[in-house]
């Protein structure tokens, strides 16, 4: 944002630099200047603090307080991310930006932005939402090749192409599969970025449909935020099953502590995905160490194919977890959209009953028929 200000217009007033033989002043000043120690000192402590404020403008967490331990393999995190893509990344947040500096974020690959793909279905659930269109101004779509860099600059404002050396993240990532682990890492690492720039952000699957606006059942006294493949009951219940496919993360030193820590325990883990690794790490005591504030988002409100959302009155957003297969998730996402438009067509007191039932999983129930809703009674992995 542009801030105004006022002063002195040229001509208005002239230095005294200007005045007079202007090299006779200058010698004049200049020997007059080292006559006093105190305004030399004076001079480099002006120069010094305005180097200070200008770091802390450009890096403003290094000064906050932390417990966080810089001897530990977080602190000491190497980044694959490159400045110069942090610099073209700021100007793209900036743009798609709200007034305290919240953006919506999803990932695309070349399958999932294809025409009639994933992307297009996204992008419908935001024009036929309650009053979700209006979001389409703050959503920020990172690329992870150059082919679904150019159909999102197609077809919408905000794009940003992620690239990392070496990998080719074209084509469909099948669940846990080697490729699949190091997109949702690579993920994971990003987004760290996207908090030491200062952005506060609503990551999202492209999976996921927008029927209204899930911020207004956010929590305003929560870091981290994540919505469950399996809902206990309670927000604060650590035993919920999380998925990292929809949250909610304020920018502070507690949220890019805990990225840092996430993105690093994947070392402990080995072939974990994001998400099982954060079923592992969410009772660390590292967390309640830096103060991390995490709730976890109600399935009536935040939805999925694992767990839906049974009241049409109430949906927020549907997730197609649960679910292994790209075209599996296109069948029955295109389904999700028809009955949410069943929905719409209704007359006020027919909506009022709840009567309607999504006609879905379909194509989806079968492809995950193998895997089972977890034991509640015991922390086991969760499903992407």
């Amino acid at each position: 944002m542009d801030s105004g200000g006022g002063g002195i217009k040229a001509g208005d007033e002239k230095s005294p630099l200007e005045t007079g033989d202007g090299n006779h002043h200058h010698v004049h000043l200049h020997n007059q200047f080292f006559q006093h120690p105190l305004k030399m000192v004076l001079l480099f402590a002006a120069v010094a603090l305005s180097c200070l404020v200008l770091y802390h403008s450009a890096y403003p967490f290094e000064f906050f307080p932390s417990s966080y331990n810089p001897s530990s393999a977080a602190a000491n995190l190497s980044s694959p991310v490159k400045y110069k893509e942090n610099s073209d990344l700021e100007s793209v947040l900036k743009k798609a930006s709200t007034a305290d500096k919240t953006v919506i974020l999803t990932t695309l690959n070349e399958a999932w932005a294809a025409q009639n793909s994933v992307f297009d279905l996204f992008l419908e659930s935001f024009r036929i939402g309650n009053g979700t269109s209006r979001f389409l101004k703050h959503l920020v779509v990172i690329t992870l090749d150059q082919k679904a860099y150019a159909r999102c600059s197609a077809i919408h404002p905000h794009c940003y192409t992620l690239s990392t050396d070496g990998i080719d993240f074209s084509g469909e990532a099948v669940f846990m599969t080697e490729d699949y682990l190091k997109m949702m890492w690579r993920r994971i690492d990003f987004l760290r970025t996207v908090l030491d720039l200062g952005y506060n952000f609503v990551f999202t699957d492209a999976d996921i449909m927008w029927f209204r606006d899930p911020f207004q059942h956010f929590y305003g006294d929560a870091d981290f935020q994540i919505a469950c493949d399996y809902f206990k009951g309670s927000s604060s219940d650590l035993n919920n099953y999380p998925n990292g496919g929809f949250n909610y993360v304020k920018s502070n030193t507690r949220t890019t502590h805990f990225y840092r820590f996430w993105y690093t325990s994947r070392e402990k883990y080995p072939d974990m995905h994001d998400q099982d690794v954060l079923n592992m790490i969410k009772h660390d005591p590292y967390l309640t160490e830096i103060g991390l504030h995490i709730r976890f988002l109600d399935t009536q409100f935040y939805g999925g194919f694992c767990e839906a959302s049974r009241d049409f009155n109430k949906v927020c957003t549907m997730h197609a977890n649960c679910c292994v297969g790209l075209e599996n998730k296109i069948h029955d996402l295109r389904i999700m959209l028809e009955d949410w438009r069943k929905y719409k067509s209704l007359p006020p007191n027919q909506k009022a009953l709840n009567l309607l039932s999504w006609s879905v999983p379909q194509d989806c129930r079968s492809s995950f028929k193998s895997l089972h809703a977890p034991n509640k009674n015991e922390t086991q992995k969760t499903k992407s």
